[in-house]
């Protein structure tokens, strides 16, 4: 059950045919699709996780979209290099409902400044609380404002925030 839309989410971010655009812990894969959709052929999305069996979902998925653009990436982006894409090589970056999973945020963060191109748009969508377990575990969300100051402590530059659904916050950001 996705309780933010992707679709919408992504429209956020500006993108348009030909760009080029990273989705960190794609998860179920509904953000990379959608990009997918609005970068078309000549655009790439590379949607990047730890686990196997997950972007054999994602690749599945959008092949029965016919969507050839997205690229599945076995990929750690906790640490700088961990998702094997080039410096500066991605116009976006979606970072949608895993910013409470990650063990090494730091990282995470400097490897999205490594691939994003200076200008380019950062989306994290997270969970906005616990919601009785249907989220993530109280201990385990993270807040709108921590986002918000772990990228802007990197140089990021908060470009807005919007509500991503009922239970969802949303922000989005340019790279220095």
């Amino acid at each position: 059950m996705n309780f933010s839309n992707p679709q919408n989410n992504v429209l956020q971010l500006g993108l348009r045919d030909g760009m080029k655009v990273a989705d960190l812990g794609v998860g179920s894969g509904h953000y990379a699709a959608s990009a997918g959709a609005i970068v078309g052929p000549e655009g790439r999305v590379y949607a990047v996780d730890i686990q196997e069996d997950i972007l054999k979902h994602v690749k599945d998925h959008a092949e029965s979209r016919g969507l050839r653009n997205v690229e599945t990436v076995w990929g750690n982006f906790e640490k700088l290099g961990g998702t094997k894409l080039r410096d500066a090589s991605v116009d976006a970056v979606i970072l949608s409902n895993t910013l409470f999973q990650l063990d090494h945020r730091d990282g995470a963060v400097a490897e999205i400044k490594r691939i994003l191109k200076s200008g380019g748009r950062l989306l994290v969508v997270d969970w906005a609380g616990a919601y009785g377990g249907m989220g993530p575990l109280p201990h385990q969300v993270v807040s709108e404002h921590v986002a918000e100051e772990l990228f802007i402590t990197a140089g990021f530059h908060k470009v807005k925030d919007f509500r991503a659904g009922p239970h969802h916050y949303s922000i989005v950001f340019t790279a220095p």
